[in-house]
């Protein structure tokens, strides 16, 4: 994957962030988040996804088609779960 120029990172945030994902199988690298649904907090600008997936962490996927698979809001509603995490306007309390 080349490095982004700055106008490519602009583009890639305005239609990756916010969105539901999934990791497209095929790449054994990210095989750990098969079946998963996570949420795209934004991309850096190396052209990389940082994605939630209610674990508690964020990981940095390659912010492509190749990779990541958009998911219908209405069909990853059921499968994440937005209070598990960090990555809330308003977190609850912790401890």
């Amino acid at each position: 994957m080349k490095f982004p120029t700055y106008d490519e990172a602009e583009e890639l945030k305005r239609a990756w962030t916010d969105k539901f994902v999934r990791v497209r199988p095929g790449h054994a690298e990210y095989e750990r988040f098969a079946g998963k649904v996570g949420r795209v907090v934004t991309v850096n600008y190396g052209g990389r996804a940082i994605v939630d997936f209610a674990d508690g962490a964020w990981y940095d996927i390659p912010a492509t088609d190749a990779y990541l698979e958009l998911m219908p809001a209405e069909e990853a509603k059921d499968k994440y779960d937005a209070t598990a995490n960090s990555a809330q306007k308003l977190p609850g309390r912790q401890g």
